[in-house]
């Protein structure tokens, strides 16, 4: 029968993370429907098939990493021998997925076995049984069964060693992000890796509207789990310290203070609990990976050297501000990395040099006289470096709208590896943060790099001689760090001033564009 094959994802990847299974063994799929959702060192990436037929078996379990070229699905098309996946899974034609499922329910306590030590496929009736409809797939036919075990079970389950959950690192954050303790989650797959439809699964079996399950600290107030500990048993809004009504040490329980009435019970030492294991280790791949090889290779073979300027950033506030009553901008996010972005373009154009990059290989200096000005972004999945292209021949709506899309697709973590590629300079924003300023490491391929700090209200010294003052004015932190073998400090320098100038009077852009 037909196999699928990895196939190259482009921009010299060689190897992908299964994270998410679209279809299951016995789906009927159609020519380019969606199977299979990957990982790339640089992106998330979702895999069409490219025939029409039935997926009889599939070959690579969510969060292995497998090379391109390995098979990874067999579909059958019709063309060869064997029959439907459903069939062969199931035993015989006409057998019903349900009846299959719960003759496997029936025959095991537990409906997923354990993983093959090696990390390989297992056999057997159980796993070949519960490999047909596993996971919870949109518009699929067929439906996971829950774990449905005796009370016995139970208890034994919950006086047992707390188990390790097996799961990619998105899914980990996915769990954590919605309050959940994944080590709790049972994997409805045959892999026993858990995954997101295995945490909302979980979360539907809660009760409506209730938090995940923690573990109660040691000394916490009888009651209900959603009482704050020192308040006493009752509605989860009653305020720590307040008892059936009684004033709380908020603006009533101040006025109550002063008349003698403190409203607080005697001191009680906080109980801290830790709970669960005391270390975690996760693989380091994809995005994680390529970042950790990228910034090795960048900060010990380029020479970097970092420069810093501090700037009044006033004007440039002032023009933030009628942007954003602009009817052109006002569908648009407008803020000082869109007018940094801007700059970056006029001052790359005053200093072509900047825009160059070190070819080792045939020891050449090689000019861009073009911008794809990167925008270092950092995303559930790590930090990503989309860039845009030919920045430089675009507008201030044109960067905004591109700047725009670049952000939300990094944080949606759809990112292309093409967008990744072929950038000149980049900019990195650290102001997000609070930080002010940093020592960036320049992106491979690149030899210069911007650290936009944060914009704050500082006192700032203003007018000359008589007239000199101190005044209440926006200011922020600029770094650049460049390749020292073909930027010299001259030309960093004359950059770095172009820059913090056109921040500081964004109509010096006029001029000099």
């Amino acid at each position: 029968m037909p196999e699928f094959k990895l196939p190259d994802p482009g921009e010299g990847l060689v190897e992908a993370t299964i994270i998410q299974w679209k279809v299951a063994e016995g789906d009927t799929v159609r020519t380019n429907d969606i199977v299979v959702e990957v990982e790339t060192a640089k992106s998330l990436v979702e895999l069409p098939i490219p025939w029409a037929g039935t997926v009889t078996k599939i070959l690579a379990a969510e969060g292995d990493e497998v090379e391109v070229g390995t098979p990874i699905v067999v579909v059958d098309d019709g063309s060869g021998e064997g029959g439907g996946g459903a069939a062969a899974a199931g035993g015989g034609a006409g057998t019903d997925v349900e009846d299959v499922t719960d003759e496997a329910a029936a025959a095991s306590d537990d409906l997923v076995p354990s993983p093959p030590e090696d990390g390989g496929s297992s056999t057997g009736s159980t796993r070949e049984a519960m490999l047909v409809g596993y996971g919870a797939i949109e518009g699929s036919t067929t439906r996971r069964k829950r774990r449905r075990g005796a009370s016995g079970a139970e208890a034994e389950a919950a006086s047992a060693p707390q188990r390790k959950a097996k799961a990619s690192p998105p899914v980990r954050k996915y769990a954590k992000d919605r309050g959940v303790d994944i080590n709790e989650v049972d994997a409805a797959g045959p892999t026993g890796i858990v995954r997101r439809s295995d945490i909302d699964a979980f979360l539907e079996g809660a009760p409506a509207g209730a938090p995940a399950p923690r573990p109660t600290p040691p000394g916490a107030a009888s009651g209900s789990s959603s009482t704050p500990p020192g308040a006493a048993g009752g509605s989860s809004s009653t305020p720590p310290g307040a008892a059936d009504g009684s004033p709380s040490t908020g603006a009533t329980g101040r006025a109550g203070e002063a008349a003698g009435v403190t409203g607080r019970s005697a001191y009680q030492r906080p109980v801290f609990d830790r709970s669960g294991e005391r270390e975690e280790r996760t693989d380091v791949k994809g995005v994680r990976k390529m970042t950790a090889q990228a910034m090795v290779g960048s900060a010990f073979t380029a020479p970097h050297v970092t420069e810093f300027v501090t700037v009044d950033v006033t004007r440039t506030m002032e023009l933030i501000d009628r942007l954003k009553a602009d009817r052109a901008f006002r569908d648009l996010r407008i803020n000082p990395l869109l007018v940094l972005a801007k700059a970056m373009t006029v001052a790359v154009r005053r200093n072509p040099g900047m825009n160059a990059v070190w070819d080792e290989d045939a020891q050449q200096i090689v000019q861009r006289n073009y911008v794809n000005l990167g925008i270092a972004a950092a995303t559930p999945r790590g930090l990503v470096v989309p860039n845009i292209k030919d920045a430089d021949l675009m507008d201030l709506r044109q960067l905004a709208e591109a700047m725009t899309d670049l952000v939300a697709t990094a944080k949606a973590g759809r990112t292309q590896p093409a967008d990744m590629s072929g950038g000149t300079i980049t900019i990195t924003n650290v102001g997000v943060f609070g930080i002010d300023t940093g020592t960036p490491i320049i992106n491979p391929g690149e030899s210069a790099i911007v650290c936009f700090g944060a914009v704050r209200r500082m006192p700032w010294v203003v007018g000359e001689g008589e007239q000199e003052r101190i005044e209440p004015r926006w200011v922020t932190q600029l770094a650049v760090s460049f390749d020292h073998r073909l930027i010299d400090g001259e030309l960093g320098s004359m950059f770095l001033a172009d820059l913090a100038a056109l921040l500081e009077d964004p109509a010096r852009a006029l001029a000099w564009a």
